[in-house]
């Protein structure tokens, strides 16, 4: 199976005001996040990408567009990448949710967690690892893929993948714009690289 570059998209306002976008329409690149995805992209420019995969959210459709451009590749949009359906909490600010018991148990016991008339981090792990598996399995052994998504996505595939509990994927940190890479191969994967983030000009 493949290696995967799990790209998490560039700064958006939302990310700068603490602000959680979920899956909420119209949430763009900033300026930051504009130079960010070109950044990324120079810093990439030599990896024969086969693929570039996105989730449909306006942000991360953005961010692979120019490793998708450099490689005459048209951006793969994709609902099993989406964010975390976050229910009522889309929108609101970290302070605010801060101070929600219910936040404590997002954080230190995730497994039982569910976005108040959202997922529940559970499904939402299965659905992502079930989509970086069939993506992997359209692709040959020594392909390299985009797939553009986001944080808690990311290190939820990523825990996975590493055999973290569920309950400790927290303690991954995944920024704005950055690159981890997994070698999937049999059943067996190996993380060579943890939230890489180019240079910015």
């Amino acid at each position: 199976m493949p290696t995967v570059l799990l790209i998490r998209h560039g700064e958006n306002d939302y990310v700068k005001k603490q602000r959680l976008a979920g899956r909420l329409p119209g949430v763009h690149l900033n300026a930051r996040g504009q130079a960010q995805a070109a950044a990324l992209a120079a810093a990439l420019k030599d990896v024969r990408l086969a693929a570039v995969y996105s989730s449909p959210l306006e942000r991360a459709v953005e961010t692979a567009q120019p490793l998708a451009a450099a490689r005459e590749l048209n951006v793969v949009r994709r609902k099993g990448l989406l964010e975390s359906d976050l229910g009522e909490w889309e929108g609101k600010l970290l302070k605010t949710l801060r101070r929600d018991k219910r936040w404590a148990v997002l954080q230190s016991k995730p497994s039982l967690f569910r976005f108040p008339g959202g997922e529940g981090m559970l499904e939402q792990q299965a659905r992502l690892v079930n989509e970086i598996e069939s993506l992997c399995a359209m692709h040959k052994p020594k392909d390299i893929i985009a797939c553009v998504l986001h944080a808690d996505p990311i290190k939820l595939i990523i825990a996975h993948y590493a055999g973290m509990p569920l309950d400790q994927f927290q303690r991954l940190n995944i920024s704005t714009a950055s690159v981890s890479t997994l070698h999937i191969h049999n059943g067996h994967a190996m993380l060579e690289r943890l939230n890489w983030v180019a240079p910015e000009a």
